[in-house]
């Protein structure tokens, strides 16, 4: 009778809660691949109508200068704008040069901010999130997924200007405002540093975002947070009396990728300002998986 007592009380006894009941197959891990996203989000408008209007950015700017005449220095000072009609590489690096400070932000803040705000606001996310899709694994897909359209952007529109360019003035080295040229290949392999960098550069406007939109069920309020943000840092960037303060703002080195179209690039601006950029980029990634985490999803 006391064995018996024994395992009856032992049966009764709290311990350890029973692992929760799971259908067949079910992996987690598996829940809402990335590619399964891209393809969803490759199927909507404003990605179709993004990558339309970077794709076109290259012709308004040839038929711009077709009608205006060739660029022409000021005050006897040549920048990278006067050397636009020099050849396909030249009018590749003028079109980063006038969509890096504002043109390419959009598109980042577009696709890491409406992102997960944009599933709230058709009432979805929780539904995904019962399906069941574990929380970090949402973000970590919806994340990838917009920091990959984020890329494919500046790579679109690069490649385009060089092709379009390449048609309109030929096939030639770069030539460097301050003298000398890079031939073809070196030139290319510039440009690909010079995207590199502008991706790396924009990584605070894609956390932060990202971060809106885990904050909010408006997409319209992420996206154009991000960008009024982005805007604001320009304006205080701008304010000279804030003195080395401003190298603590990532607008500050937004345009650092200029020091590698030299005969020997110049690698400190860069260098500074892709840690400025990471170091917010991080900070901004990690609240928005933690506030993700303890957020009461209603919608």
């Amino acid at each position: 009778m006391s064995a018996l007592t024994e395992r009856a009380e032992e049966s009764t006894a709290p311990g350890p809660a029973a692992p929760a009941e799971t259908a067949a197959g079910y992996r987690a891990g598996r829940t809402l691949p990335p590619r399964v996203e891209l393809v969803r989000q490759l199927k909507r408008r404003r990605t179709l109508v993004m990558g339309a209007v970077l794709a076109l950015l290259p012709f308004v700017l040839v038929a711009a200068f077709a009608i205006g005449g060739e660029p022409e220095g000021r005050n006897t000072r040549v920048n990278l704008m006067d050397t636009a009609t020099a050849s396909g590489a030249n009018f590749a690096a003028v079109s980063l040069f006038v969509s890096a400070g504002f043109l390419l932000v959009i598109p980042v803040a577009l696709f890491c901010g409406d992102t997960v705000a944009s599933e709230a606001g058709w009432s979805s996310l929780r539904y995904l999130l019962a399906a069941p899709v574990p929380r970090m694994r949402l973000l970590w897909s919806k994340l990838i997924v917009g920091l990959g359209l984020s890329l494919a952007a500046m790579v679109l529109l690069p490649v385009v200007a060089l092709a379009v360019g390449t048609v309109a003035y030929g096939w030639g080295p770069l030539h460097i405002p301050t003298g000398g040229t890079l031939d073809p290949g070196t030139a290319a392999g510039r440009l690909v540093v010079i995207v590199a960098y502008l991706f790396v550069s924009q990584l605070v406007t894609a956390a932060l975002a990202f971060w809106l939109s885990t904050r909010t069920d408006a997409p319209l309020g992420a996206v154009g947070g991000a960008v009024g943000l982005t805007i604001v840092g320009n304006v205080l960037d701008a304010v000279t009396a804030l003195g080395d303060w401003r190298h603590f703002l990532p607008a500050h080195w937004q345009f650092a990728w200029a020091d590698a179209v030299q005969p020997t690039p110049e690698w400190s601006g860069m260098i500074q300002g892709a840690s400025v950029s990471v170091t917010y980029a991080l900070v901004l990634c990690a609240l928005a998986f933690r506030g993700f985490a303890r957020k009461d999803v209603v919608s």
